[in-house]
Parts: C-alpha cells; sequence; structure tokens
C-alpha cells in the first residue's frame, strides 16, 4: 500500500486531498444542522411544552403570531383541568438596549431581557447556582440573572439578596431584588434570555392589573405543561375557548382569532410565525441549502476519489498479469486493491477529523454559532466519516479489486485489456455530473450574493448611513434629552439631532385607525411611533403631501399626525385628498388630523412588505432614543464629551443606523458566507479530479502526443486536441447545472417581500467563470505534456 502511494505520489495525494476536505466541509456542515436542530433539547419535560400561538384573522387574512393577552394562562388552567402548569414570559419591547446599575460604580446596558411570572421556571430549566426555580420570582421587583451578569455586577461575591437598579423604556425605571443566578446552558434555547424581571411590578404589573381586553397588549408568551395525549383533544376545543372567552371582545373589534398550540421542540425551526418570535428563529429552508452543499461537496469528493482510483486502474493491468503469473490468487488481489482503497479513504479520515477539530472555533466565528463537541457527538461524527470514507473506498476499490482481476494472465499481459466502454462513459458521466453540483453552487452563490447586494444598497425611504443612535434609559437622560440636543447641535459636523421612542428596524407599538365618519369596525393597523419635530428631517424622509413636523406649527404637536403612503392607501385616500382629514384610534382618545404623508419607508426589514406607519409628536418630550445624523466619526469623542459632561453616571454607548438594521440579515448574511466558501471548495476540489484525469489522459497519450510533434503537429493544436474532450463534459455539466442552481435558489428568495431579479447575464457570466476556471484546469497540464520532447515521449513505455 505504501509503495503504491509512493509511486503514484500526485494522484495518492490528490485523491486523499479532495476526499479529506470534501469529509471536512461535510462535517462541519453537519455539525451546524444538528446544532441548528438541537434548540431546547435540554429539558427535562421538552415534550410535553407548548406554546399557545395566536392566529389573528385581519381584513379576509391569517397572520399568525406568537403573542396571546395576558389573561389566557389563567384561562386555559381554568378551562382545561388537565393542564400540569403555565407560564407567561414578555419580551422587554423597545428595548434592544436595558441600562443596569449596581449603585454608582457599575453601570452598563444589557440587551436579551425578558419579564417572566412565577411559573416559568417550573415549566423551563436552567441551572440556577444562587437561589431556587421555585423562588425565583414571586415578588414583583424579584430579578434572575445570568452568571456573566452577577460577576459584572458584583465580581465574585454572592449576588443573592442584593438590588439592581433596572431602567427599562418598556417597563420602567425600578430597583429589583436578585432572587436567583442562573448558570448559561451550552445547548441552544428559542429563549435566548440573559436576566429576568418579574412581570408583577413596574408599568407591566399595572397593565396586567387593569387591562383584561383580549383585543390588544398581545406581546405575552405563553407556554403550557400538558399530556402530549391530551393536545388533539384540547386543540378541538380552542374554537370554543375563544367563544367563552375572548367572543365578546373580538366580536366589538371585529376581529377573528384562532389559537393553536404549537410543541416547543418545533418553535426554532416551524413556527413559521408571521411577525418573528421570542428570538429571531432558524430557517429550515437554510438547512435544506446548507444540507444540499453539504451533500453536493461530498459527492463531489467521492467522484473524484472514484474517477481517479477506475482511470489508474487500467495501467495496472499488467501488474495484474504478474501477479497472477508469480501465483497469485484472486482472493489475494481483490484484498490487495481493496486494501489500497480503503487505506487511502482511512487517510483522509483521519485528516478530516483533524481539520474539523482545528477549524471548529473559525466555523463557530463565521457561523455565528457556538458549537461545543461532545463525547456523544464526536462519536456519532466519527463512525459517520468513517462508514462514509469506507463506502467510498469499497465503491472506488472495487473496479481494479473485481473486474480486472478476473481477466486471465496471458490475456492481460498481451495488453489486450482496455477501459470498456461502459466504465468509461460512467466515468464521463461522473465528470458531468460533478460540474453540474459545481455549476449549482455557483449560480446559488451569485443569486445569494446579488441579493444581499440588493438588500444593502436598496433606497429604505430614509437615510441610514452615519446615523448614531444613543439610547435614553433612565429617567434622567430622558430628562435631559433638551439639553443634549443642544449641546450636540452645536458641533458643526452634526447634521442632525432628533428623538424618538423606535428607529427602523426596532419597531415598537402599533394602532388601529380608521377615518373620521367610518364605523370603527373598518379599521386599518398602523406601526406607531412618537417623534420630536426634528425626526424626519434628521432621517431624511421625503414629504409628497402636507408637510413635515414643525416646532411653527403649535397644533402639530397637540392632534397633527404624519402617515406613509401605505397607510394612506388603506385608508382609500390619495396623499393629496388626506390632508386635513381626521382619523381615530379604535381604543378611544381625541382624533388626529393628517397633516403630512411621507413616502413609504422599510420600517422593518425587507423580508416583511411596508407596513402602514403613523407619527406623532410628543408634547412633552420623553424620547428612548436620541438619533444623531453625523457627517464624519470624528464629531462621535466630542458628543462623547457632551454625554459624561451632563450625565456621567451612565454609560456611553451607542450604534449606528446601517449596522442596527443589517443585524436583520445576519442568518442571511452567514448563509451567503458559508455557501461561498463552501463554493470555493467545491471548485477547487472538483478542478483537483480534472486536473488528475487530465494528467492521466495526457500521460496515457505520451506517444500519441509525439507521434502528431514529430508529424508537424503545432502545441496549441496538441493543447485543444487534449482539452477538448473534457472542455465537452464540462459544458454539458454547465447547461445541466444552471437551471439548478437557479431553482434551488428560487425558493430562498421567496422568504423576502422585496427580491431583486435574476437576469441572463448573470447565467452567462456563470458559464464563462466556470469554464475559464476549468480550461485553466485542463490546459495546464495538456500545454505541459505539448511542450514536451518528442523524443522522450516516443521512448514512454
Amino acid at each position: 500500500m505504501l509503495r503504491n502511494f509512493k509511486n503514484n505520489k500526485l494522484f495518492s495525494s490528490i485523491n486523499v486531498l479532495g476526499l479529506s476536505m470534501g469529509l471536512t466541509v461535510c462535517i462541519l456542515l453537519s455539525l451546524y444542522i444538528w446544532h441548528e436542530c438541537s434548540y431546547d433539547n435540554y429539558h427535562p419535560d421538552l415534550g410535553r411544552l407548548y406554546q399557545v400561538g395566536t392566529v389573528i384573522i385581519y381584513k379576509g387574512k391569517d397572520i399568525r403570531f406568537h403573542g396571546c393577552p395576558s389573561m389566557l394562562a389563567d384561562n386555559f388552567k381554568a378551562a382545561f383541568p388537565q393542564t400540569e402548569g403555565t407560564a407567561r414570559i414578555c419580551p422587554l419591547l423597545l428595548d434592544d438596549k436595558t441600562l443596569i446599575q449596581n449603585g454608582a460604580d457599575k453601570s452598563f446596558y444589557e440587551s436579551k431581557g425578558f419579564a417572566a411570572d412565577s411559573g416559568f421556571f417550573k415549566l423551563f430549566h436552567y441551572d440556577f447556582i444562587e437561589g431556587t426555580k421555585e423562588t425565583a420570582i414571586k415578588g414583583p421587583y424579584d430579578i434572575v440573572l445570568s452568571q456573566e451578569i452577577a460577576g459584572k455586577l458584583f465580581g465574585g461575591l454572592p449576588a443573592l439578596g442584593k438590588t439592581v437598579h433596572v431602567s427599562s423604556s418598556f417597563d420602567g425605571e425600578h430597583d429589583y431584588t436578585v432572587k436567583g443566578v442562573f448558570r448559561p446552558m451550552k445547548a441552544p434555547s428559542h429563549i435566548d434570555a440573559r436576566f429576568f424581571v418579574s412581570m408583577y411590578g413596574g408599568s407591566l404589573g399595572e397593565l396586567l392589573k387593569n387591562n383584561k381586553s383580549a383585543t390588544s397588549n398581545f406581546f405575552f408568551v405563553t407556554y403550557v405543561r400538558i399530556n402530549p395525549a391530551d393536545r388533539a383533544q384540547i386543540e378541538k376545543q380552542l374554537p370554543a375557548f375563544v367563544d367563552t372567552y375572548e367572543g365578546k371582545d373580538l366580536k366589538e373589534a371585529g376581529v377573528g382569532r384562532r389559537h393553536f398550540l404549537l410543541p416547543v421542540r418545533d418553535i426554532h425551526l416551524h413556527a413559521n410565525m408571521d411577525y418573528g418570535d421570542v428570538t429571531p428563529g432558524g430557517s429550515v429552508t437554510y438547512l435544506y441549502i446548507l444540507g444540499s452543499v453539504a451533500a453536493f461537496i461530498l459527492l463531489i469528493a467521492c467522484i473524484n476519489f472514484m474517477n481517479l482510483a477506475t482511470a489508474r486502474s487500467t495501467k495496472r493491468s499488467a501488474e495484474v498479469g504478474v501477479r497472477k503469473v508469480l501465483g497469485a490468487s484472486r482472493g489475494d488481489l481483490i484484498r490487495k486493491y481493496l486494501g489500497e482503497s480503503l487505506f487511502m479513504a482511512l487517510l483522509a479520515c483521519l485528516i478530516a477529523g483533524a481539520l474539523t477539530w482545528l477549524l471548529l472555533p473559525g466555523f463557530n466565528r463565521l457561523s455565528g454559532q457556538s458549537i461545543v463537541l461532545n463525547g456523544y457527538q464526536v462519536a456519532v461524527v466519527g463512525i459517520a466519516t468513517i462508514g462514509l470514507g469506507l463506502m467510498t473506498g469499497l465503491v472506488a476499490g472495487s473496479y481494479p479489486a473485481i473486474y480486472l482481476s478476473s481477466f486471465l494472465p496471458a490475456k492481460v499481459l498481451k495488453g489486450k485489456i482496455k477501459n470498456s466502454l461502459s466504465v468509461s462513459a460512467f466515468r464521463k458521466g461522473l465528470v458531468v455530473f460533478q460540474f453540474a453540483i459545481s455549476l449549482v453552487l455557483i449560480v446559488a452563490a451569485m443569486i445569494i450574493a446579488r441579493q444581499m447586494r440588493f438588500l444593502r444598497e436598496s433606497d429604505l425611504g430614509f437615510t441610514k448611513d452615519h446615523q448614531m443612535i444613543l439610547p435614553l434609559r433612565s429617567g434622567q437622560a430622558r430628562h435631559l434629552y433638551t439639553a443634549l440636543k443642544s449641546e450636540i447641535q452645536k458641533d458643526p459636523h452634526v447634521l442632525g439631532v432628533a428623538g424618538t421612542d423606535v428607529y427602523p428596524g426596532n419597531a415598537g407599538w402599533s394602532s388601529d385607525y380608521y377615518l373620521d365618519g367610518q364605523p370603527p369596525l373598518n379599521n386599518y393597523f398602523f406601526l406607531n411611533n412618537v417623534v420630536d419635530f426634528d425626526f424626519m428631517r434628521t432621517m431624511g424622509m421625503t414629504p409628497v403631501a402636507g408637510h413635515l413636523f414643525t416646532d411653527r406649527i403649535a397644533s402639530d404637536s397637540v392632534d397633527g399626525v404624519v402617515l406613509n403612503e401605505s397607510g394612506v392607501k388603506a385608508l382609500g385616500l390619495t396623499p393629496e385628498k388626506a390632508i386635513g382629514k381626521r382619523i381615530h384610534d379604535t381604543r378611544g382618545g381625541a382624533p388626529m388630523r393628517v397633516v403630512g404623508v411621507v413616502k413609504d419607508m422599510h420600517f422593518e426589514d425587507m423580508h416583511q412588505p411596508i407596513e402602514n406607519a403613523s407619527f406623532v409628536v410628543n408634547s412633552a418630550p420623553d424620547y428612548s432614543y436620541l438619533i444623531v445624523h453625523l457627517d464624519r466619526a470624528e464629531s462621535i469623542p466630542s458628543i462623547q464629551k457632551v454625554w459624561h459632561a451632563l450625565n456621567p453616571g451612565e454609560p456611553f454607548e451607542y450604534t449606528f443606523l446601517d449596522e442596527a438594521f443589517m443585524k436583520h440579515y445576519e442568518a442571511d448574511n452567514r448563509l451567503e458566507t458559508l455557501v461561498d466558501y463552501a463554493t470555493g471548495i467545491a471548485v477547487f476540489i472538483s478542478c483537483l479530479g480534472l486536473f488528475g484525469l487530465a494528467a492521466f489522459s495526457a500521460e496515457q497519450r505520451t506517444k500519441e502526443i509525439g507521434i502528431r510533434k514529430v508529424l508537424g503537429a503545432s502545441t496549441p493544436r496538441i493543447v485543444a486536441l487534449l482539452s477538448g474532450d473534457f472542455l465537452k463534459l464540462v459544458g454539458l455539466g454547465i447547461l445541466v447545472g444552471s437551471p439548478l442552481g437557479w431553482f434551488a435558489t428560487h425558493r430562498w428568495l421567496q422568504d423576502f417581500a422585496y427580491r431583486t431579479n435574476v437576469p441572463w447575464t448573470l447565467f452567462a457570466l456563470t458559464t464563462g467563470v466556470a469554464l475559464v476556471i476549468a480550461l485553466g484546469t485542463i490546459s495546464f497540464q495538456s500545454l505541459r505534456s505539448a511542450l514536451a520532447n518528442p523524443v522522450d515521449s516516443l521512448r514512454t513505455e
């Protein structure tokens, strides 16, 4: 085995390198898929846990949503006595950052905060290192921290019983008592939380006490624990449950509703919500794409291995005859050639295992995951890799081992054994298949890259670049809004400063509006934002009718409202006719007067269609964010100086709007990156195989090349002769792969409400790229053979 490896260094190296690379990519992508499929698996009662979801029937359209009214949990338990437990959580809406303080010495922003009720830790497993799940959230101002946050606040000292000050735009500003500290789980969860506050206190507690409506406040996420055997019976009774507990409010609002039970194990990948979930979920489509990529790359690597093994076998036919003459039995030859093939396959497996171990940290950074291999995973991956390697080695070694060993020695030694037509056709078919797969990946990579460029460069209806977002969480920071704005505006490089409750990509409240003179049932859904007079100019929004808010018109802050084009259209008006019209909120309050209409903007990411939007001015300045439009980054230190001078007790921490908005495309960006790398590796492995076959073909035709050169054939003609057959196969692969690549990516594009077009020039470009790569690979070996001395070629045995 080692002698054969040494005597055929080029072909053996190509075989081992190609297969090991293919196995490595397949293992890494399989680990990613495994990780995505393992969400919430660590909960002991996972099979009994369900999320209660809602389908809102609005204007004849079903909207699937994860939220429920606040009192649904209690009503559910009353209606279905077989319920073993309920729990509610609520994301701290409007808070991309929550201010957490420990007295005066520790102050920082945290994300991923939730409000929870007392049942949460009884249903979901958390590893408490301080406190217990039974006492974690009982009082109105209890808080449970992750180990990392507790360490930041109190160092290595115990946190239990200590006071933490939390400032939230959603739940207010309060002191909380630490009732628990949990150690982060190594396994992933759809509830990606770093801290929990009690939902019985603060603004949320007041809402729970005072608002019993079934048609508002759909930000409570409700979980139940039931026996799976009871699920079907409960689901049959849910329509009657809605009629009993929610029917009156729904009838008055003129909307319909259904509830459904979603297994917690399915939430991450199969929730299929129209408006998100507790935390961003995964995508089955992405996993299908990555799984296909992994399988394709492994197929390419295995094809290479088998192609080169069968191609080289013909040259070893004389060796088979000699060994038979010297007494070797057919069984000896089968064992020898299968052993050589299996040896190379197992060597590739060992290299793939080592590469996986070395590349896993980098792959985690690339994929945005935190994959940590445990003993079980190592065993499963190891067995699967070795199994794939052995299967590839057996298939690749079967031709020389079984087919050639069956011939008589005299026939073999006389050179009457050639590659059969069927074997040659099979090998050509594999080359076509291999490049078809490569083209699928190239086309998919280019379409994904084109869509991501479309997302980055599309006009969103506002200016997203150089917009600094400063959170105003505490009462002190909100009180300083006017002073901060005034001082920051003095910088000549600041183009605008504005206050707002939410910003694009961080949508908050919603309302149902109807036109004055219309029945309340004839209402339409609107996203709301409370802004100051300068917000729209600072954000670069474009007016199409009326005027933008201005402090020169006092009534703008009294009853003025600005709508976007979609909102005006929903109300059945044109922008010009909308000006001066009055609209009402179904929740009550004074009517509002339309003073302006702005061009549609993508207030949410481009996976979603543009929603109706409304803007009102806060008459008493009280905003969650300060938006600062800069013309250069050099102004940041001066803004920081102003912040620390006016508000020294809070951290100066900011984000830029373009970066915050693009976070909605993190999964798409990761997919683009992974497919790009995988495509590069697939093309490289394909070229390795093509290079090996070209080298073998040139070696087989050495004498023919020498004779042609002696008879006057030019170098270009010989290169064309040697390259032509392979280029025909590559061309056929391109014809097969291009449409398959488009079809494979088309489904992914459907996840976007706004997507790029796919012009025919893209396919022409991919075809050109593939042909250039293939020609470069083949021509290197062809040119080398064509330039060889014909005398040496004719002397070759």
